[in-house]
């Protein structure tokens, strides 16, 4: 009788055993979803910041850019690609999609680790499948700025030169002739994963 008890004990011991490995690998393979569509957003992100900058010289252009409307040459899954590989999954998956007007990646990858011999049948060496979706937003709106009427014109075109953007609670100007603007990415865009 104590024998089978410490049979069946050992048993549910091997059992959450078991279990707690599968919840790993799962946890696992969703950090490693997570992040290449992270990465694949963050890709287009970092070109519509550079769009943005490249048409600073063009207020219809760089509010475009500042919209997240330009359609974009890059591909974001080859990122996702990578962040998969270092997280040891494999993208199965990489699509672009549009969520609530923001466009994005979603991504479907499986771990290349698993859960390894268990005393449970039917799970041993399990891998885990996950999804994951991000998406860029742009952050910031063009601030009004409206030019008195006793203004002379060269006063007005020398003031146009600087940008008023507000991005979240922060007001930027952004001067286009300044080689030393402190701007990133993160400034004009967030990237977010979405539900």
């Amino acid at each position: 009788m104590y024998g089978a008890v410490i049979v069946g004990l050992l048993f549910l011991a091997f059992a959450f055993f078991a279990v707690a490995q599968a919840g790993t690998v799962r946890n696992g393979g969703q950090s490693a979803a997570d992040a290449a569509a992270l990465a694949a957003a963050q890709d287009d992100r970092d070109q519509l910041f550079d769009g943005f900058m490249d048409a600073l010289g063009d207020e219809e252009a760089w509010q475009d850019w500042l919209d997240a409307l330009p359609p974009l040459d890059g591909d974001g899954c080859d990122e996702a690609d990578h962040f998969a590989g270092r997280n040891r999954a494999d993208v199965l998956k990489c699509d672009l999609i549009t969520r609530n007007g923001d466009n994005g990646y979603t991504v479907r990858i499986e771990t290349r680790f698993d859960t390894g011999d268990t005393f449970v049948p039917g799970a041993d060496h399990k891998k885990a499948r996950a999804t994951a979706t991000a998406v860029v937003k742009p952050r910031c709106d063009v601030d009004p700025d409206p030019v008195e009427e006793d203004e002379d014109e060269d006063e007005a075109e020398a003031e146009g030169e600087a940008i008023d953007i507000t991005c979240g609670d922060e007001e930027l100007t952004i001067d286009p002739d300044d080689e030393d603007l402190d701007l990133k990415p993160s400034d004009l865009f967030s990237v977010v994963l979405a539900e």
